[in-house]
Parts: C-alpha cells; structure tokens; sequence
C-alpha cells in the first residue's frame, strides 16, 4: 500500500512538472528580429486608422496582377474588383496565360468562375478552384482585407511600422505583405495600398492598384 501510494505521488508530480514546463514554453513566443529602421508598435491614430478602413467595406479598384510561384507565373490586368462586404467580383484578363477575360464572383466559402468562353464552375474551395483554373495559388480571402491594409481576420499577425507610423508590413499566417506605395483616393477616405508585394515561401503575388472607389452599399 506504502509503495503504491508513493509511486501515485511521483506520478502526480512528474505530470505537475510536465504540465509546468509546456506552460512554460507556451507562454514564450520567439519573435523575428525587427528590420533596422522599423517598430512593431503602432502610431496613435492606428486605432482610427483601422476603422476608417474597416468601413471601407463597399468599393471597387483596378490595377494590375503578378504572380511568380515555382509551378506557374504570369500577369493579368484587374479589369475590375468589386467588393460588397464579404462578396467579390473580380475580373481578370491574360493573354499571357491564355485565359482571356475570366470573373470570380463569390465569397469566403463559395466561388463562381467564369471563363471567356462561358464555361462556368463552381466550388466550395475558391483558392483551390482558382489554382485549377489558372494555375496560379492566390488567398483571395485574405487578400480582401490586406488589400486595404488590415489584417485577416483568421490566424495571427504581425505589423511593422516606418519612423513616421505608417504601415510598412503585415506578418500573417506565413504570409509577408509589403506596402509599397500608398493612395490618397479624397481627403474624406484614409490612405490604401497603391502597390502590394505578397510573399509566402516561393511563392509572390504582386499588386498595383491604379484606382479606388468607395460604392454605396
């Protein structure tokens, strides 16, 4: 009886100090080394700034695309990117890919794309579908928010700042977002993101955007 009722104590003890030791490694998250020149503290106004972009939520751009991945690479005009809330319609050109004129019109779980011949398919996995379609491997759901230089709403995140405050990066879900560039659409909006560079591993998306316009809901 003596020797099992030690050997319960041990046990529960080995566990406490199991238990102790993955709290404590929990509670310590390594950090990457900042850039010279770069905070990830943010500017006072970022609190304001951030609503006013969240608000944003009814607007269309154009631009243009590139993508640069180890399968594919290529380039597309952005005829035209509507957004309402969390629904798109996105139409892209390539001669370069072949595709001609192809639309994306869905929403974070649903995507209807439209070829230049007409032929339609739909899915439940939008980037998976976009992948089959054009061979490029696009986060169009997070894409909707760092194009306006938020951050997703799913999977941690990082920001980094210049020594005036304004939003140099986004570190998110092993994604790295550079801000190139920023627009200034009218004094009653805040500044978007004129040229995005969007990195993950091998793969690149870049974006520049040559026009922005708030819509109506």
């Amino acid at each position: 009886m003596f020797f099992s009722t030690l050997t319960k104590v041990r046990l529960r003890r080995a566990a406490l100090m199991l238990l102790l030791a993955t709290l404590s490694g929990c509670s310590t998250i390594t950090l990457e080394p900042l850039p010279a020149g770069l905070t990830d503290q943010p500017p006072a106004s970022w609190t304001d700034t951030v609503r006013q972009r969240q608000n944003l939520d009814h607007w269309k751009l154009t631009g243009k695309l590139a993508v640069k991945q180890p399968s594919d690479s290529g380039s597309a005009l952005i005829n035209q990117w509507v957004q309402h809330n969390e629904d798109y319609d996105l139409t892209l050109s390539s001669a370069f890919l072949g595709m001609g004129r192809t639309r994306l019109k869905g929403s974070p779980d649903f995507i209807e794309l439209t070829l230049a011949d007409g032929e339609r398919y739909q899915s439940s996995e939008p980037d998976e579908l976009v992948l089959a379609a054009t061979g490029w491997r696009l986060p169009l759901n997070q894409l909707t928010w760092w194009v306006r230089g938020l951050t997703a709403p799913d999977g941690d995140y990082r920001l980094l700042f210049n020594s005036t405050g304004e939003l140099v990066a986004i570190r998110q879900s092993g994604w790295h977002i550079q801000y190139d560039r920023w627009y200034s659409a009218s004094p009653e909006l805040p500044a978007l993101p004129a040229r995005i560079t969007a990195t993950k591993g091998e793969k690149r998306v870049r974006m520049a955007i040559t026009d922005w316009q708030p819509l109506k809901p």
